[in-house]
């Protein structure tokens, strides 16, 4: 019975070899992307709901771009304090760049984030839209520049990296930035290889096209939580998606301050994935089912005494390959320092995943807003 349970820890091994070698390695070990400029009208979208300082500190940064032709599409999602006010003065102050949609609730779509960018890709004027949020800033001057030259004729969706801000001496910030650098290299990974399944909506772009050819958030306007995956999810194929993931086209917000927030979060991540596509739930939950039958079946074989010449072997071989990819990951995307607390870090984020899962079956998730 102990030799059958090995076998099965062997092949839970090599299935994890497989996701982190043969799936993850097309983004891990992936060329640096150059970057060719180029000239497209940009509409750059920020929805923000009471974000009043983030705004007065963010918008500054999208208004210097160093980019020929965009504008400026700030959404105020029926804010109660004074987000609705500095964008105003922001439209004063910048006339020629900046529109303003004013949100008001409504019964129908009360605080409902898709209504609110639906509002906003109406009013753009621009064919390319570029997303981000009122709490989040560009990394780069440069930003929409690396965001353009992924736009080809056909490749008229780009998923881009949407990146926490480091906090000194916080466990649980490298512990949330690990979950971002693990959840991008999956789906910067799939894309790569013709299965785009999500994107972040902080660092998001596409063609106006593509959101009217899916009759826009219509058939998951109920759901009030991923506006951005599940548009992703429904939109995306393999013709019409490309990923940017150069450092100048990254974007920044600050990361949860405490544990019951970033699992509020998990919980909320979790409940989308509920509607994905069948295949893309499948390839994520048997990931996930992977990472936690391996460290199941660890405990198994040493508690019940098993040859430890035979276990070491494969879990130096399973580290050593997952360990070396990750860090490449991470490396692609400034966030090497998680890399050295990857055992550790990965056993507290798939723990955590799962509790989220089974925390959802017995109720719903809060939505954010």
């Amino acid at each position: 019975m102990l030799d059958i349970t090995f076998y099965v820890f062997v092949g839970i091994t090599l299935l994890q070899l497989v996701y982190y070698l043969g799936i993850f390695g097309k983004f891990a070990f992936a060329k640096a992307q150059t970057v060719t400029p180029k000239k497209i009208p940009v509409s750059v979208i920020v929805c923000a709901k009471n974000q009043a300082d983030k705004v007065r500190a963010f918008v500054p940064l999208l208004a210097t771009q160093d980019y020929p032709d965009y504008e400026i599409v700030l959404i105020d999602d029926a804010s109660s304090d004074e987000t609705l006010d500095i964008f105003e003065d922001f439209e004063k102050q910048y006339p020629q760049l900046i529109r303003l949609v004013k949100v008001e609730n409504n019964e129908a779509f009360w605080a409902n984030k898709k209504y609110a960018l639906t509002l906003g890709i109406k009013a753009a004027r621009k064919e390319y839209l570029l997303f981000t949020d009122g709490d989040c800033y560009p990394v780069s001057k440069d930003w929409i520049t690396h965001m353009s030259s992924r736009f080809t004729m056909s490749k008229t969706i780009v998923l881009w990296y949407g990146a926490y801000e480091k906090v000194k001496s916080s466990f649980l910030n490298k512990i949330i930035r690990f979950d971002a650098v693990l959840m991008a290299t999956q789906y910067f990974s799939w894309a790569k290889l013709g299965r785009p399944y999500t994107g972040e909506g902080r660092n998001l772009a596409y063609k106006r096209e593509e959101f009217f050819k899916v009759n826009g958030f219509i058939d998951h306007m109920n759901v009030r939580l991923g506006e951005d995956s599940l548009f992703i999810n429904q939109a995306a194929h393999k013709k019409n998606t490309s990923v940017c993931y150069t450092p100048e086209s990254f974007t920044y917000c600050e990361a949860k301050k405490t544990f019951k927030e970033w699992f509020a979060q998990k919980r909320r991540h979790d409940f989308t994935v509920a509607f994905f596509k069948p295949f893309d739930k499948l390839h994520l939950k048997l990931h996930n089912l992977s990472i936690v039958l391996f460290f199941v079946l660890i405990i198994a074989l040493f508690a019940f005494q098993y040859n430890w010449m035979f276990m070491v072997p494969v879990i130096a071989l399973r580290y050593l390959c997952c360990w070396i990819a990750f860090g490449y990951s991470a490396a692609k995307l400034k966030e090497k320092d998680v890399t050295y607390w990857f055992p550790i870090l990965e056993i507290i984020v798939i723990f955590t995943k799962m509790n989220a899962f089974f925390t959802n079956m017995f109720s719903k998730p809060v939505h954010w807003k």
